[in-house]
């Protein structure tokens, strides 16, 4: 079954003196991929500017903008309108030879070693090993998943986007991001290919809030893809299957290459950052 999401995501930044010039990237617009059709997608910045759009390494749409305009306010508004597919079919079933071959091992090189975010641990590394001994690639990468929901409890302030896999775990809490940062360590650790995905979830259709036409807050969500003779999504903060309820926006090695907004500019720190995200299901 698929759906029709609409997608409002709003960052604000507020100075207390005027910033002379910014220089910034967006990664907050979902690109048309396997299970996903992008319908419309925007991007509007205030003060006024004209975004220059690009696909980065990964394959993310990234929009690049500069500001050279004194302003105390930085207001950058992405909208989209996206269809989802239901939950994919499973690739083809592949053994560990296919999976650890040199080319494969060479293509992905990046997603199967260490990342700012993502650290081998002996403890992470074992229980990969483990998992990769008892059971097929596609198998092994789905009790991963699990292994992985089971070491955090899900809970808001602990951790924040500089955090570590191997902080998360010591910590035993943390949020959807601290979830795929530990989820691609084991992953990564017991050979399977494994990137960052973000987006967006949309509600459990238990929520009232999945009427069509009814819009409701949300906000930024990752998860996982693990390569085992294709790429099978995950999301291990819930344990979810990953279908209509899940947009795509970006993907890398880790949360530093999908960053929603980024950049460097000249003038005070910012006093307040506001995000709100406002998800309408329109079919």
């Amino acid at each position: 079954m698929s759906w029709r999401i609409a997608v409002r995501h709003r960052t604000g930044y507020h100075y207390s003196t005027p910033v002379r010039a910014s220089y910034n990237e967006a990664r907050m617009a979902p690109a048309s991929s396997r299970g996903q059709h992008t319908l419309e997608s925007r991007l509007d910045v205030m003060p006024g500017t004209r975004p220059l759009r690009y696909v980065d390494y990964w394959g993310t749409l990234v929009d690049a903008f500069d500001v050279h305009v004194a302003h105390t306010e930085l207001v950058v508004t992405a909208s989209s309108v996206v269809e989802t597919a239901g939950v994919l079919d499973p690739p083809p079933a592949v053994g560990w030879a296919a999976v650890t071959a040199a080319e494969v091992a060479d293509r992905y090189a990046e997603l199967l070693a260490p990342s700012r975010y993502v650290c081998f641990e002996p403890e992470v590394t074992a229980a990969g090993a483990a998992l990769a001994a008892e059971h097929p690639p596609a198998e092994a990468g789905l009790h991963a998943v699990a292994w992985s929901h089971e070491q955090l409890a899900y809970e808001r302030g602990p951790t924040d986007v500089h955090t570590t896999s191997a902080q998360a775990r010591v910590a035993g809490k943390g949020v959807c991001q601290d979830y795929t940062h530990l989820t691609l360590a084991v992953l990564r650790a017991m050979g399977l290919p494994a990137r960052y995905v973000s987006g967006y979830l949309y509600p459990a259709a238990s929520d009232t809030a999945s009427t069509v036409g009814a819009s409701t807050s949300g906000e930024s969500h990752a998860w996982v893809e693990f390569w085992s003779g294709d790429w099978v999504p995950a999301d291990p903060t819930s344990l979810a299957a990953v279908g209509e309820r899940h947009v795509v926006v970006a993907r890398g090695r880790d949360y530093a290459d999908v960053r929603p907004l980024s950049g460097v500019y000249h003038g005070p720190p910012a006093e307040s950052l506001g995000v709100e995200v406002e998800l309408t299901r329109l079919r």
